[in-house]
């Protein structure tokens, strides 16, 4: 069974907002390299609203960074969405004003935006663990028969992967026969291993997608939200709760469902094993074993 796990309220807020913030600002730095990388111009509206914009992230991180009480709880909430939705209205203001017309190039939004969320998150969490004072074994059970753990990691992706694609393959059929027209997209970084330019460009990706990406995922997840969750005495709301959120982070419907199974496995994983290797060694498997699928559909 999962032991319990040290986690307060406040730097568990603190690591989220801070996660999505970081995110936020990715967004920002790639419509802009994307944007000047297109031939954009620095007109003086443009760069006054898009200074205006960030600087209101950078007061909405200074507030998150600040010691939460729970008298004024509801005011900061309150203060940071206000602040959020400015800056992202001032953001879309810039661009229109610029009046940019974005070719988007998969690779670099891969990148970006895996450093922006996945990269960033790994360096949050290390600043969180310290403020609890544990160590990253300590934390998620590293030190727990590490070689189990990751037989058994192994084991389940490679029972798994047929049913996730069946159920992708459902959820196609599903959605096609709806009224909602709907068809299925490549996700961005698949679009990004099928436009690759060259091996660097393919091993960046494939660093990122094997070992970054489940990293800081299963750690993130698995790792904090679902046992700090369970341990206010929600249970099946961790477990559920934290499936479906991370399926509906990676904002793929035909892919959605799947995702969520695999969810679900990765926690029964951590849940069984009390060391999160599990889940990060099942997850890299399951995006290396697609990643080999489509490397020799491209090849082909």
């Amino acid at each position: 069974m999962l032991s319990e796990k040290p986690w307060r309220l406040e730097p568990m807020a603190r690591l989220v907002m801070s996660v999505l913030l970081c995110l936020f600002v990715g967004s920002l730095i790639l419509t802009a390299v994307q944007y000047f990388s297109t031939g954009g111009r620095m007109t003086w509206k443009f760069l006054l609203l898009a200074v205006i914009a960030a600087g209101l992230i950078w007061v909405a991180w200074v507030l998150v960074q600040k010691p939460w009480r729970l008298e004024d709880f509801r005011r900061r909430i309150i203060s940071l969405l206000v602040i959020f939705y400015a800056s992202m209205l001032l953001g879309a203001l810039a661009l229109n004003k610029a009046g940019a017309d974005f070719r988007l190039n998969p690779t670099v939004h891969t990148l970006i935006g895996t450093l922006s969320f996945q990269g960033t998150a790994l360096i949050l969490i290390w600043r969180f663990l310290r403020e609890h004072e544990v160590s990253w074994a300590g934390a998620f059970g590293f030190s727990n028969q590490r070689l189990h753990a990751v037989l058994i990691g192994i084991t389940a992706a490679c029972f798994f992967l047929p049913v996730a694609w069946g159920l992708g393959k459902v959820s196609e059929v599903a959605l096609h026969f709806t009224r909602l027209g709907l068809k299925p997209e490549d996700q961005i970084p698949v679009q990004a291993f099928r436009h690759a330019s060259g091996w660097p460009d393919l091993l960046a990706l494939g660093v990122v997608t094997i070992l970054l990406v489940p990293a800081a995922e299963e750690m993130l997840f698995r790792g904090i939200l679902y046992p700090a969750i369970k341990q206010t005495g929600f249970p099946r709301v961790a477990f559920w709760g934290t499936s479906l959120l991370f399926a509906g982070i990676h904002m793929d419907r035909f892919k959605f469902v799947p995702l969520f199974a695999l969810a679900v496995i990765l926690t029964i994983l951590y849940e069984k094993t009390n060391n999160l290797l599990a889940s990060i060694t099942a997850h890299a498997t399951f995006n290396a074993m697609n990643l080999v699928v489509l490397m020799e559909q491209l090849a082909q």
